[in-house]
């Protein structure tokens, strides 16, 4: 029952970026803020998809820690959807994403008008020098820069595998505060594969880490704030799958 749930929300999830890709064409002509509208009507598409189709319950929590104005926010990564859910939790991200997305469909599209910001994930000099500009263009627009440390899904209950000089060098480079963004997405949704698995699907934006901190300082806070919280959310869902940390093996 679960596998036929997955395949008819995968439908969803594909036919409906088609659809609202080619609907909302309209908007790539229109000022931004008009894609980044159709963006976020997407994210809501998906929730309610996931609820009504697999029984994942997503709930944001933590909005309270957001400031206004721009801001750096570094998140957990193990979803597909952690691309579209910020759109929701936050007014105006601009997400750190791999170059290869242009290519998508739709999304692509999208992307580019929305002034995400692609990069080479090969890492070169150049690559980052081109982040770092983007980035700034992007914050003094008012906007927040989303990168995940990661650089990759990983599932969830992974050992931490952290890349730390993008997100170093974004806070070096921007001045901002940090903002940690925890989740347990991948227990209901895997990094790779169809399955939806029911369950709690939780996104936390805790507490931002003051700009101005060296290295040192911020990097082993950054990891704490984000591996304990998703720890905790981890547990969380697990507990709501009737399911234990074993079960993840």
């Amino acid at each position: 029952m679960n596998t036929l749930r997955s395949i008819i929300f995968v439908i969803w999830l594909y036919g409906g970026m088609a659809v609202v890709g080619i609907g909302a064409l309209p908007t790539l002509l229109l000022p931004r803020r008009f894609a980044v509208g159709a963006v976020k009507f997407y994210a809501h598409y998906l929730r309610v998809g996931l609820r009504l189709i697999c029984g994942v319950r997503v709930e944001l929590r933590g909005r309270e820690h957001i400031p206004e104005g721009p801001l750096l926010i570094a998140g957990k990564h193990q979803a597909m959807l952690d691309v579209f859910i910020p759109f929701i939790l936050f007014r105006d991200p601009s997400l750190i994403m791999k170059r290869e997305l242009l290519w998508y469909p739709a999304l692509g599209w999208y992307a580019l008008k929305a002034k995400m910001i692609p990069i080479d994930r090969s890492g070169s000099t150049k690559t980052l020098k081109k982040m770092l500009v983007d980035a700034k263009a992007r914050a003094a627009e008012g906007r927040q820069v989303l990168i995940y440390p990661e650089g990759t899904r990983q599932p969830a209950g992974a050992a931490p595998d952290y890349k730390a000089a993008g997100v170093t060098a974004l806070y070096n480079a921007l001045n901002l505060p940090v903002l940690p963004l925890a989740t347990n997405s991948g227990l209901c949704w895997k990094p790779r594969g169809i399955t939806r698995r029911p369950g709690l699907v939780v996104y936390e934006a805790l507490p931002p880490l003051p700009a101005g901190m060296n290295r040192k300082q911020m990097l082993p806070q950054l990891q704490e704030a984000l591996e304990t919280a998703s720890d905790r959310l981890l547990e969380e869902g697990l507990a709501v799958q009737g399911r234990t940390r074993e079960d993840l093996a």
